[in-house]
């Protein structure tokens, strides 16, 4: 089974900074793609970014240039570093896990409990 507990989220003015944990047990990051998901107020949940076993990052347009996701195999854990929020930015993020990143990239997964994130103008 994968588990997977998100935090870091908090309110921000629109330019702030933010940085997202995903704490992932046991050996999990070393076979699975890992990623965050953004969930807008009743919207479905997108994808952010993902990093795959070898490292390789893929981010979705809206963020490039303004987030990245990190990992620390070691500590076992899946940072998102958020610069430069918008207000479109709020929701909940979910960290993910799927042992393909081409899973991931269309939803299918291992979800955490998800953390809030807003953004004021």
């Amino acid at each position: 089974q994968v588990g997977m507990v998100e935090s870091g989220g908090g309110s921000v003015q629109a330019g702030g900074s933010l940085r997202l944990s995903c704490a992932a047990a046991g050996d999990t990051m070393r076979g699975y793609c890992m990623g965050w998901f953004h969930q807008a107020p009743g919207q479905e949940r997108k994808r952010v970014a993902h990093i795959d076993l070898g490292g390789s990052t893929d981010y979705a347009d809206s963020v490039k240039g303004r987030f990245t996701i990190s990992k620390d195999l070691n500590a076992n854990i899946v940072y998102l570093e958020m610069n430069s929020l918008k207000p479109e930015d709020t929701g909940i993020y979910y960290c993910a896990a799927e042992p393909t990143c081409g899973s991931l990239a269309r939803g299918i997964g291992y979800w955490g409990q998800g953390t809030q994130v807003t953004v004021s103008s």
